[in-house]
């Protein structure tokens, strides 16, 4: 479990200016949104800071003189910037969230684009859970940074410096007074960060192992109830649980005691303003308006400087968070696409292997020097025991894997001369585990291709005999099929599985233990759908069952990732070798069955 939220403890620095070089890429096409979020705080940071200088006006110059009338206009000028500051700032919110949302926008669409291209290699190292989280969550936490960090920032900063240029051109020396806590303030807040960051990263840890367990054990939660291990889990889980909960209550302490702290450096300034500014107004040095609006000003001043704390935070996951997601953009586990790729038209289906090795993991060979022929129409068997290396060949057929040494031809051209998506378009696939999408049984059949109408997936599903139990749905064809097919059996999912190889008309079809999770009636069923499937077609069909091979035009024999023997069953049979002494294993098993 440690490697699987390994990632999800990086922290990185709070702010990595390689890593916000990279982000700021993805803002340059909407510059000009930046460019109007730049102008617009500055404006909408001005406002605000407005109010205690007419404030002062009023005081001084309308209330100290009894202008009724001049105090009418100040009060409209005041309401005036009130409701100014309120259309600003509607707009600025607009502009950034609709900024934001198009950079993310961007961003998620690059990363599931370039998941799509990485290679299986990459799937059966990396947990599915981290995949997802990388394209939502760390995505999230960055649309927070674009669309209300950054400009938070800037606003929040844009207010600072306009409260100094209105304090320092009221009083030079009251705004001295009045700063004197901040030193105070910035010792406090780099304590703040220190310690929250270390709580952080604590956070996440403990975050992704109450992810990761959740997700192991609800994907496992058959097996947890077949065994009555319901309260050892529940244990384990409120353990992790309590973890991450301390973690997130030792967070808040952080919190709990800085915010406090800073509201008291806010009295504290207020008490300095009150005395040295109440002397300076008794020895009429100063007017009750500035003393007055410096106060509000001091106000004004904590609220930006607590903000900016909390942008820190929001920095920080960003920066976890891209790293992240860089990590992944940047991994380059793909099988390659050749420089100048050859066409595959109308193809005939014959097959060949040339010494061919390959290995998943550096030179542990799962295949070795495999050679054979396959010729256009064949249906061809391949057996084995379990990891003799059978469903390794259907991947580098597909090109999931890319071989180390030797060649596969289909119609004489080596197939890692052709483009991925040409070469795949020529071959189906039937798997002994279905996968079923949430959808309609019509689209789990087409696979969203437009090509194929309605028709054909009718034709489809009645060639394969999956036309019978779908009409009797409820729906037809437009029935809703839950994650996974769970409302399916495994049986209606394979004849889907036909149905929709047999959509794509594909010239080349591979069954890979097609009927081996079935039973006797469905399989029956099942094997009259190969049969119609095999017609006009090269074929490869792996089995474990040798009786559901033996009308094959060929068998290959497996063994420890080198083929032993070719043939067809009755020659294998007479050869006495390994076919035949899996296929009497076989055969006792079945006579202790019927015996039983």
């Amino acid at each position: 479990m440690a490697d699987e939220f390994r990632d999800d403890e990086i922290l990185g620095k709070a702010y990595d200016s390689k890593l916000m070089k990279r982000l700021l890429k993805y803002v340059k096409p909407y510059r000009k949104y930046v460019l109007l979020a730049i102008l617009l705080n500055i404006f909408v940071a001005a406002l605000p800071t407005v109010r205690p200088y007419l404030i002062k006006i009023g005081i001084d110059i309308y209330i100290a003189n009894k202008d009724y009338h001049g105090l009418l206009i100040i009060c409209s000028i005041l309401l005036g910037v009130l409701i100014l500051q309120s259309v600003v700032q509607y707009y600025l919110a607009y502009y950034t969230e609709l900024m934001g949302q198009k950079i993310i926008f961007d961003l998620r669409v690059q990363l599931f684009t370039h998941v799509q291209k990485l290679a299986l290699k990459y799937f059966d190292k990396t947990p599915i859970g981290r995949t997802v989280t990388r394209v939502t969550n760390d995505v999230e936490t960055l649309n927070e940074m674009f669309s209300s960090g950054i400009v938070s920032v800037f606003s929040d900063v844009f207010v600072i410096i306009w409260i100094f240029v209105f304090m320092f051109t009221m009083s030079w020396d009251l705004s001295l007074v009045t700063l004197s806590v901040v030193p105070i303030l910035f010792y406090a807040t780099f304590l703040f960060r220190k310690k929250v960051r270390e709580s952080y990263r604590g956070i996440r840890k403990h975050l992704a192992r109450l992810n990761s367990y959740m997700q192991e054990h609800i994907t496992g939660m058959n097996v947890v109830q077949i065994f009555g291990k319901e309260k050892d889990e529940f244990k384990k889980f409120s353990e992790i649980n309590r973890n991450y909960r301390t973690a997130n209550i030792k967070s808040i302490l952080y919190y709990a005691v800085f915010f406090p702290f800073v509201e008291f450096l806010s009295a504290l300034s207020v008490a300095l303003i009150i005395w040295y500014g109440g002397g300076e107004v008794i020895q009429s040095s100063l007017t009750i308006g500035v003393l007055f609006a410096f106060l509000q000003y001091t106000e004004m001043f904590w609220r930006p400087v607590r903000d900016l704390s909390d942008k820190y935070n929001i920095l920080q996951s960003a920066m976890a968070s891209s790293e992240r997601i860089f990590k992944l953009l940047d991994d380059q586990t793909f099988v390659n696409e050749p420089q100048q790729p050859k066409t595959l038209q109308k193809i005939t289906g014959e097959i060949e292997f040339k010494n061919v090795w390959f290995a998943y993991n550096g030179d542990d060979y799962v295949l070795k020097n495999i050679s054979f022929k396959i010729n256009p129409g064949q249906t061809v068997a391949i057996v084995g025991a379990t990891g003799a290396g059978k469903t390794s060949i259907i991947n580098i057929l597909s090109r999931f894997y890319d071989i180390q040494k030797g060649s596969i031809l289909i119609d004489g051209v080596d197939i890692r001369d052709v483009n991925k998506r040409e070469l795949r378009k020529h071959i189906a696939t039937v798997l002994q585990d279905v996968y079923l999408f949430s959808g309609t049984i019509k689209s789990n059949i087409s696979l969203g291709n437009k090509d194929i109408t309605e028709k054909q997936i009718i034709e489809a599903a009645k060639t394969v005999g999956a036309d019978k139990f779908i009409s009797s749905l409820p729906n037809g064809y437009d029935e809703e099929v839950k994650e996974k097919g769970a409302t399916l059996s495994v049986g209606q999912k394979q004849l889907i599985s036909f149905a929709r190889a047999l959509a794509y008309k594909p010239q080349i079809l591979i069954l890979d233990e097609a009927t081996s999770s079935v039973d006797t009636e469905t399989e029956i069923l099942i094997q009259r759908a190969i049969e119609k499937l095999l017609v006009g077609r090269t074929s490869i069909v792996i089995a474990h069952r040798l009786s559901t091979v033996q009308n094959a035009d060929k068998i290959i024999v497996m063994h420890k990732g080198e083929v032993r023997e070719t043939g067809t069953h009755q020659e294998l049979l007479a050869q006495k070798g390994i076919y035949y002494r899996l296929y009497q294993l076989q055969y006792k098993d079945q006579e202790i069955v019927k015996t039983a």
